[in-house]
């Protein structure tokens, strides 16, 4: 883990602490055990990124740390069906609670009222997240080059892989994608947005897709607005796109949704 102080240095010190608060209420051997207990996953995660085209994981989040309330009326059961009405292949569901407002309710419900396979983007720093997020309903978990090391990596990807779901394994360089794909990552995404100061750069996937295994599906993150934006990753060679504050802010998410996929409303 970088040692340089960060926003997200900071998201993954307190998922430590929110995950050792939650093994003292119920330690892992037991949340492990009802894990292992439920039916395997099918990677549906991964599944839905296989399009003809590409894919499109809508995110529902009430807050960002760069953003601060994006939603204040937050009916994320009913944004969630109108991404999947309108066409998502994936959801993506924050239960991050200090900094996105999240909530390990909003990813179970969501779950449990959709098709489409869900999710749970938080910050992963211990393998007990991963089976609450099997617990919860998700089809897949994020787990973020920058805040953990190879080894970890090789070991969450196993944890996922016996369990059925799928990772997002998310890298910021060159350098973080040799580490993705060496730890056997199946689904490597860049996020436009610098996690350590929020800035964006709108071009940095598209520039680094060539680094990634050509077989790995490749997910462009944050930052994209337009029907342009997607056209351009696309072109790239990406596989899906995540997008998360432009539909958040559209008061009719389908039209927007169908806009950036280029369909007629």
């Amino acid at each position: 883990m970088s040692g340089m102080p960060s926003i997200l240095n900071e998201l993954a010190a307190f998922a430590a602490e929110r995950t050792a608060q939650a093994k003292r209420k119920r330690p892992l051997f037991s949340i492990r055990a009802d894990a292992e207990c439920m039916p395997k996953g099918n990677f549906g995660f991964e599944k839905a990124l296989k399009t003809d085209d590409i894919a499109f994981i809508c995110e529902c989040k009430k807050a960002s740390p760069s953003k601060g309330l994006i939603a204040p009326h937050f009916p994320y059961l009913q944004i969630a069906e109108e991404y999947e009405a309108a066409g998502a292949d994936c959801i993506s569901v924050l239960t991050e609670p200090r900094w996105f407002l999240g909530d390990d309710r909003f990813l179970r419900e969501i779950a449990a009222a959709v098709r489409i396979p869900c999710l749970r983007k938080d910050f992963t720093v211990d393998p007990y997240m991963i089976y609450e997020a099997k617990l919860l309903g998700a089809s897949a978990v994020l787990l973020i080059c920058a805040i953990l090391d190879a080894e970890q990596l090789r070991e969450y990807l196993a944890i996922t892989d016996s369990l059925g779901l799928s990772a997002l394994v998310e890298a910021h360089d060159e350098t973080e994608i040799g580490t993705a794909a060496q730890s056997g990552a199946r689904i490597i995404g860049v996020n436009n947005r610098n996690l350590h100061d929020f800035s964006v750069d709108t071009g940095q996937a598209a520039r680094l897709r060539k680094y990634a295994p050509a077989e790995t599906l490749f997910v462009a993150e944050s930052g994209i607005r337009s029907a342009e934006d997607v056209q351009a990753v696309r072109e790239a060679g990406a596989d899906a796109v995540l997008i998360g504050e432009t539909l958040m802010r559209a008061a009719d998410k389908k039209t927007v949704l169908r806009a950036l996929k280029g369909e007629e409303a």
